[in-house]
């Protein structure tokens, strides 16, 4: 146990400077009525977040803006960058790793409970899937979907919610970001169209000390692998 604490220390270090942790109350302060209809009936089981991966504020001694989002896929983090050194950090999801991806985009478009169209290739790895799946708290994209684009043209990239909470903390998905319902509730609150996006690449040792200014329009193209 002293071990698991000592590498969480580790890799707040490694990533933001993040010397101070406070944990986030979870609230429905940004819940709409048809968040709190629909999340009072869940169709799957609430599952018991590490707190390494519950929201935080810390310390964030990186470069970019205040309002960008750093994804950190090897600890999985996502930073929302706060003024004054700081950001909120919320645990993910991310994608195995033939499905990851790195660079810069920008949320090209928002949904709140989107539905869930399978794209082909997760027909082929996952299949048989239904076309199309109505939003709700049954559908993979959760309670809200924010669309990363690279100019005008979709990445089919995604930060979304979940269905499986329980996976928070691995790498599971297609390539997608998922939170928790109640973390992507509280993102999507804070973002706004044309927000930049940066996935560092993975399993670079130093990726984390670069300083890297997020302020550019098309900085750089998502790859898939």
């Amino acid at each position: 146990m002293a071990l698991r604490a000592i590498a969480f220390v580790i890799i707040g270090l490694a990533l933001g400077g993040c010397l101070q942790e406070t944990l986030e109350p979870a609230s429905q302060a940004g819940w709409n009525a048809r968040d709190k209809q629909l999340m009072s009936n869940l169709p799957y089981a609430q599952a018991s977040i590490p707190d390494a991966y519950k929201r935080h504020i810390v310390d964030y001694s990186r470069k970019e803006a205040a309002g960008t989002i750093v994804v950190d896929e090897d600890n999985k983090f996502l930073y929302y960058v706060l003024p004054k050194g700081e950001a909120i950090r919320y645990g993910i999801a991310v994608g195995e790793e033939a499905q990851a991806w790195t660079g810069i985009a920008k949320v090209g478009r928002m949904e709140e409970w989107p539905a869930w169209v399978p794209t082909p290739g997760e027909q082929a790895r996952l299949g048989p899937l239904p076309a199309y799946v109505t939003g709700g708290p049954h559908n993979p994209m959760g309670a809200r979907g924010m669309y990363l684009y690279s100019g005008n043209k979709d990445t089919l990239y995604r930060i979304h919610g979940t269905n499986q909470p329980e996976y928070i903390g691995q790498a599971i998905s297609s390539g997608c970001i998922r939170m928790t319902n109640e973390d992507v509730i509280d993102l999507y609150g804070r973002v706004k169209l044309g927000t930049i996006v940066v996935v560092l690449a993975p399993k670079q040792a130093d990726a984390p000390f670069t300083p890297h200014f997020a302020g550019g329009p098309d900085n750089a193209t998502p790859r898939s692998y």
